[in-house]
């Protein structure tokens, strides 16, 4: 009788790709379409629970576009926020 390896299968990184992927999309149509700067922001703030590079990876050991590109992303968070609060 032969043991059977299991093997599990690691899918979070598809996972939070594609929730990433959502949010953003989510906030790019809130921005867009009711013109919500409130509701974009947030959703585009949780989007970034959902890392989209691989999670195993420190950020010292991340390449540099990785970094620039997630960098980038809460400053638009913050740039939302500013313009949310200034035009209210």
């Amino acid at each position: 009788m032969t043991a059977e390896k299991k093997q599990t299968i690691d899918h979070t990184n598809q996972f939070n790709r594609l929730m990433y992927a959502g949010f953003v999309l989510i906030s790019l149509y809130f921005l867009a379409v009711p013109g919500d700067m409130g509701t974009a922001m947030s959703n585009l703030g949780i989007a970034l629970i959902f890392d989209p590079f691989d999670h195993r990876v420190t950020w010292a050991q991340r390449p540099f576009y990785q970094r620039a590109w997630l960098l980038i992303h809460v400053a638009l968070v913050f740039a939302l926020l500013g313009f949310g609060l200034i035009a209210k």
